[in-house]
């Protein structure tokens, strides 16, 4: 007896056969697409404390795919500026360096530190780990520099400093100065590093001790609040802020506005604004060993 049911499969896939011979070329095509597409990239929303800006050293990332080093620069930007706990992409068949060039890139922690830079405090990093696959997948995981505790805290303690602290009908430059002036008199440099939190703003305004950059992210959380663009310069030894106002940037150094003077054996804080919105050729004039920083990455405020 017959088996209708197997004929009729046997038919169909002789027909198919048939129509992959006779369209060889397109079938090749489209099994080449498929095995050699980029899968989609989720894209999700960013935070509440994300930039959204593009620079010289780094740009905001529009679809999360590498085509060079510049791009996956860009993306690792994008990741810390959006806020991403966790975030995958893919680096497409055509770009056949790109995993290696992603591990160049992840393990240089200068470049990465560069990177964070210029992204909020909050969405800055204390570690990373990137993990990549065989065939292209790159995920980043970030571990945030803030809890969501400190994150509250902060800005509250912050809102609380504005509003005391400046008029909403003063310049901006008059109420950048009453921040920078209250963190100062309010915050001695952590010489023997006294508390824990000196690396960050909580050690600035609650435990009254900070190293550079506990004194830097607070006055860029201020900067933040006030609406005024900004980041953070590093050279080897130190980091200090970079503001934008009135169409120029401008170094502001709160650390070394900030000098602590031993008095008879007696402690004591000063405020000077010597390093107070200036340009880099004066900051230099002042200063060319800690403040000697990389110019082809800080390029706005070399300019």
């Amino acid at each position: 007896m017959i088996n209708k049911k197997g004929t009729i499969i046997s038919f169909v896939v002789l027909i198919l056969a048939l129509g992959v011979y006779l369209n060889l070329d397109k079938f090749t095509n489209v099994i080449s697409r498929l095995i050699n597409a980029t899968p989609n990239v989720t894209i999700p929303e960013s935070n509440e404390y994300a930039y959204n800006y593009s620079y010289n050293y780094v740009k905001k990332s529009v679809d999360f795919i590498p085509y060079s080093k510049q791009d996956i620069m860009d993306i690792f930007y994008s990741v810390l500026d959006n806020g991403y706990d966790t975030f995958t992409f893919y680096c497409p068949s055509e770009y056949q360096e790109c995993l290696n060039d992603v591990e160049v890139i992840s393990n240089n922690q200068g470049v990465i530190t560069n990177i964070g830079n210029f992204v909020h405090p909050y969405n800055n990093f204390t570690s990373l780990k990137v993990i990549t696959a065989s065939l292209g997948e790159v995920t980043i995981k970030v571990e945030k520099t803030y809890t969501k505790e400190k994150i509250d805290a902060i800005n509250t303690k912050m809102d609380q400093i504005i509003k005391e602290n400046t008029d909403p009908n003063a310049s901006i430059e008059d109420k950048i100065l009453k921040i920078h002036d209250y963190i100062i008199d309010n915050t001695i440099y952590d010489m023997n590093d006294e508390t824990a939190n000196s690396g960050d703003a909580y050690g600035a305004l609650f435990d009254g001790k900070a190293k550079c950059a506990g004194y830097a992210d607070a006055m860029a959380i201020a900067l933040d609040k006030l609406g005024v663009q900004n980041y953070k310069v590093a050279s080897d030894e130190h980091v200090w802020n970079a503001v934008y106002v009135n169409g120029k940037w401008k170094h502001l150094d709160l650390t070394w506005d900030d000098p602590v003077v031993t008095n008879g054996g007696t402690i004591t804080d000063t405020i000077r604004h010597k390093f107070y919105m200036i340009d880099t050729p004066t900051l230099l004039s002042y200063d060319t060993k800690e403040h000697s920083f990389d110019k082809s990455v800080y390029v706005e405020v070399n300019s």
